[in-house]
């Protein structure tokens, strides 16, 4: 029998403002269309998705401990703490769960202080810069992982 994998996707601040936030930046798609599109992909890999968003340092923090014997991997998008939380960075360390940092945006290519992720040094990967494609491209790493 195949033991289905489960991953949680954790998307942080703003990331609720998808499709009408800076979309020369982010793209037209809203948070719940790529939520429909990854778990379209998640599917093809026998992979149950949970898809969560906060705007809220603590509650992503709670997320990945309770991600602990829970979840097989984590993917996490902490857009704005991705360049300061440590508390987000110890959090994943302390999980021991192999973990992707993904970004819609190519975080090297914009301001210099958004190129400094705090969080990919405790990840096994970073994807960034693809738009939606980078949360199909996570759940592809996933499924490898």
């Amino acid at each position: 029998m195949l033991v289905m994998k489960k991953v949680i996707i954790i998307n942080g601040p703003n990331l609720n403002l998808l499709g009408t936030r800076e979309k020369d930046i982010y793209g037209m798609e809203t948070l719940e269309e790529i939520a429909k599109k990854v778990n379209a992909e998640a599917q093809k890999h026998n992979i149950d998705v949970s898809f969560i968003q906060t705007n809220h340092e603590g509650e992503i923090i709670d997320k990945i401990h309770e991600a602990k014997g829970n979840f097989d991997v984590i993917i996490i998008n902490p857009a704005a703490y991705t360049h300061y939380s440590i508390a987000i960075r110890d959090a994943i360390k302390a999980v021991e769960i192999p973990t992707i940092e993904i970004h819609l945006s190519n975080v090297h290519a914009r301001e210099e202080f958004r190129s400094k992720s705090v969080i990919a040094p405790v990840c096994v990967g970073q994807i960034s810069g693809f738009g939606s494609f980078s949360y199909i491209l996570a759940i592809n790493a996933a499924a490898s992982i």
